[in-house]
């Protein structure tokens, strides 16, 4: 009997061996980023508003972020992100997760090795401490025997080296197979003279088939957002929730959040709901282009936060808003922009360097300087006067003016509008003796309407190229935005978005160097373009608001009551050559032949030749 019972304690001594044994051997249970945090992650309590164990459901706009990780298609993983909705527990929960349970080599890179450090101490190391399943495999620093420092852990099968992007030194050693980049768009351009910190963080995953590389950050500018333009380059997903009432799914957007009862109305059924109904609703990402499953791009602003009530936000903005208005100061709206819409803040263009303009000036020797294929007109109706600007225009846009007068009459007389049409009926001429007249002509009819439609239909009936023109302001109006015959003379008018055609001149006027789209000024006096021009060019500024919640910008003059018609006849000009959108290839085969051909001015032969002109835009 004594024999037996030894017999089968030994046999179960034998199998719990084994047992042990395979539990020692056996590969780890399949499980996703996310599944590895809600079972093993710790929250600590110096770094958490809700210390203790981790709960994607909490937050499930996280998930399919973390588990993007576990997609064998997708190599790079970007989170564009505003402020308070747990992007950095994001990134510690994937650290967290190759530790454990794929081992592998990591790099962190923060932007600087102080910001490094502090990451180290104030977040990575707490959560080593807090989640067993890592104290169990990372030894603390104060180990003598464990070989690890701030910026550097090691366990079985991997380490973690945490690097600065300004330090080229720190992203030039050991191959890994992850690589996190934590806050991108505050990294500086260059890593001392080894050039693009995120390049060089990239190139060290060369060597590992698997590789992932994870790139985070609030947005800043536009215009140099790294993280903005790796989003736009992936799939650009947007997490989207259903409305309560009609169940069709849609992101969180500020323009639709409505301030007095703090609700958001829903896109679709208009019904204004609140905010814990909309959060208690199911989500999903939605992305733009999912074909480009290799690099998913993901982006939340915090009105999808757990952490940040909407009525927090709209204080902020509300503050934000007030700081502009009493000082003018766009830095409030930026971060509000920044950090709580998640997007990167547009700056938008800034007004011409006057003295620029002034020193730019050339003699020209003629009334049009070589290089002029096309001239237009602008015209400015005011009480007592015109103002005129005519402009050349030659290859790539690039454009001189030639005239800006002020012809004086009263402009409710006829004879006024007289004096008008023969200025613009004028053939003006090159050096060599060759004549353009003047192709199209864009008149303002914002004053003196009625004499301005008059005037127009006289001139259609002639068979002129002459249009009225009306001005809207307002973002994403293109500069050509419809023609109008909506008067009570039946003319054609071209309604101009006039904010993008300002744009588009102050953008101009900032090339440096004569070619494409480069703006020459005359030096000879009779041509008018005086210090009182350049400053009537240069009379406004962009500036950025906020209204109905939304960030607009608009132009303003710089002092109130100054002068802007030259700004504004440069825009109409602009507007002029792309009514008539021409082929300057054709056309400078066509004034080259005449330079050779008409070697004297025509009123001196008695004969008057006009130029052609070849477009591809309205039938001329």
């Amino acid at each position: 009997m004594m024999s037996d019972q030894k017999e089968t304690h030994a046999i179960y001594k034998t199998l719990r061996l084994f047992r042990d044994i395979a539990q020692v051997v056996a590969p780890p249970p399949v499980l996703t980023v996310s599944q590895w945090a809600d079972r093993y992650r710790r929250l600590s309590a110096e770094s958490a508003a809700e210390p203790g164990q981790w709960n994607t459901d909490r937050a499930p706009y996280q998930r399919e972020i973390m588990d993007a990780v576990n997609d064998p298609a997708c190599e790079d993983i970007v989170i564009m992100s505003s402020a308070q909705v747990g992007k950095t527990e994001l990134v510690l929960n994937i650290i967290g997760y190759y530790i454990s349970h794929d081992p592998a080599p990591m790099l962190v890179v923060q932007p600087t090795i102080e910001m490094g450090q502090m990451f180290s101490k104030d977040r990575l190391a707490p959560m080593i401490r807090d989640t067993s399943a890592l104290s169990d495999k990372v030894r603390d620093v104060k180990s003598r025997t464990s070989g690890n420092t701030i910026l550097h852990k090691a366990f079985p099968g991997g380490h973690v080296t945490i690097a600065g992007a300004n330090s080229a030194a720190s992203l030039a050693s050991r191959p890994v197979r992850i690589v996190l980049m934590d806050e991108v768009d505050r990294y500086p351009p260059s890593a001392g003279s080894e050039g693009n910190p995120i390049k060089l963080a990239e190139k060290r995953t060369t060597a590992f088939w698997n590789r992932k590389k994870i790139k985070v950050s609030t947005p800043v500018l536009e215009s140099t957002s790294q993280i903005y333009k790796e989003y736009l380059a992936g799939t650009m997903e947007e997490w989207n929730v259903a409305c309560p009432i009609c169940g069709r799914y849609q992101p969180y957007e500020w323009d639709r959040i409505l301030f007095p009862d703090v609700t958001m109305r829903c896109k679709y059924c208009d019904e204004h709901i609140g905010e814990a109904r909309w959060k208690q609703s199911p989500g999903k990402y939605v992305a733009e282009h999912p074909e480009r499953r290799k690099k998913r791009s993901f982006h939340l602003n915090e009105l999808a936060s757990p952490w940040k009530h909407w009525e927090d936000i709209i204080g902020e903005w509300k503050e934000a808003n007030k700081e502009y208005k009493e000082y003018r100061d766009t830095n409030k709206l930026q971060t509000f922009v920044n950090t709580a819409l998640g997007e990167p803040w547009k700056e938008w263009g800034k007004s011409a360097d006057s003295d620029d303009i002034l020193a730019r000036r050339e003699t020209y020797g003629a009334e049009i300087p070589d290089g002029v294929l096309l001239l237009t007109a602008a015209v400015d109706v005011q009480d007592d006067r015109f103002e005129v600007e005519v402009v050349g225009w030659g290859k790539g846009y690039e454009s001189w003016g030639i005239q800006y007068v002020k012809i004086y009459g009263d402009t409710e007389q006829e004879d006024a509008w007289d004096q008008l049409e023969a200025y613009l009926d004028r053939e003006l001429y090159f050096k060599s003796g060759a004549g353009l007249l003047i192709a199209c002509t864009c008149l303002d009819t914002g004053f003196r309407t009625t004499e301005c439609y008059k005037w127009l239909q006289k001139m259609g009936i002639r068979g002129k190229r002459i249009y009225g023109v009306k001005g809207m302001g307002g973002m994403g109006l293109s500069l050509i935005h419809k023609l109008s015959r909506n008067n009570p003379y039946k003319v054609l008018l071209f309604i101009l978005g006039v904010d993008s055609g300002k744009d588009l001149v102050m953008s101009r006027l900032d090339i440096k160097e004569p070619g494409p789209g480069y703006c020459h000024f005359p030096s000879e006096r009779e041509c008018g373009y005086d210090e009182e021009y350049v400053k009537g060019l240069n009379s406004e500024q962009v500036v950025t608001k906020m209204k109905d919640g939304r960030v607009i910008r608009k132009w303003e003059k710089k002092v109130a009551g100054s002068r802007n018609e030259p700004f504004d006849l440069r825009n109409y000009n602009t507007a002029a050559v792309e009514i008539l959108r021409p082929d300057f290839r054709v056309l400078e085969t066509k004034v080259r032949a005449g330079i050779n051909y008409l070697k004297k001015r025509p009123a001196e032969t008695g004969t008057k030749k006009r130029s052609g002109v070849v477009s591809r835009g309205i039938q001329i």
